[in-house]
């Protein structure tokens, strides 16, 4: 006979009891407190208080990531907004630089374009020296 045939035969005498009595009995004896006083539980409480510490620490670093998550994802929309921002204001300095535009914005200055254009001033040496002060 296999240990499967013997586990099955000797769950099925019982009825599932023996199991059910364990459990009921590791249950009574956390609640009443006779398992924290066991010598087992004595023996292995540093290696328990590491895992509780280390258990601690891995919530705290769920929590710390899911807050740097969410604020990289703030920054990201901060960023296509500033980007989207800056794409308007080059476009309508690009329009507003044009000399059409700038010419219609100087008429309400009462500035109008030159039609004749502008002349170049040649001097000699000896005229150049003539002059020390600009007129208006």
């Amino acid at each position: 006979m296999s240990k499967r045939n013997t586990y099955k035969k000797k769950a099925e005498s019982d009825g599932g009891k023996s199991f059910a009595k364990k459990r009921h009995s590791v249950m009574r004896g956390i609640v009443s407190g006779e398992f924290f006083t066991q010598e087992g539980f004595i023996k292995n409480l540093p290696f328990i208080l590491f895992l509780s510490i280390l258990g601690v620490w891995y919530i705290g670093n769920g929590y710390s990531a899911i807050g740097t998550i969410r604020e990289l994802a703030k920054t990201n929309i901060e960023l296509k907004e500033l980007r989207s921002e800056y794409i308007t204001l080059k476009s309508e300095l690009n329009f507003k630089s044009k000399q059409s535009q700038v010419e219609e914005r100087a008429e309400h200055y009462g500035i109008k374009q030159s039609k004749v254009p502008p002349l170049k001033i040649v001097l000699t040496e000896e005229e150049a020296e003539g002059v020390t002060e600009i007129k208006e």
